[in-house]
């Protein structure tokens, strides 16, 4: 018995070809999701404001460029194929000299700034 069934397409994600599609910064785009998780790429330069998420850790992992996240009490440097975990309820502020291009992993529903909010909170779920 033969059926009619097309052939399902499977493909990559492609970062090149996702971070040409966007160019304004500090606003996190989702590429996948995995369960409850959200998979992000952003384009940052310059400061961001001091946050937290008390709820969830967040992981920096940086494809182009040089982030710097600053604590209260030092700081860490990501350069390119770099990862970085921040705990859940660890203040933080990422920034960078010159563009970087990074990759967000934290549960869907995280707001960038945090508890923080204001007029520099991110959209969620804002699929590219």
């Amino acid at each position: 018995m033969q059926t009619n069934k097309a052939a399902k397409t499977y493909s990559a994600i492609n970062f090149s070809d996702k971070f040409g599609l966007f160019s304004e910064q500090w606003l996190p785009k989702v590429v996948a999701e995995l369960n409850d998780y959200q998979f992000k790429i952003a384009r940052l330069e310059g400061d961001f404001i001091w946050h937290d998420h008390p709820d969830t850790d967040e992981a920096f992992i940086v494809i182009d460029g040089e982030l710097r996240i600053d604590f209260r009490d030092g700081f860490v440097r990501l350069k390119a194929g770099e990862m970085f975990v921040v705990p859940k309820g660890v203040e933080h502020k990422p920034s960078a000299e010159r563009e970087v291009k990074l990759m967000l992993i934290e549960p869907r529903g995280v707001l960038n700034t945090g508890r923080e909010g204001g007029e520099r909170t991110a959209q969620n779920d804002v699929w590219i």
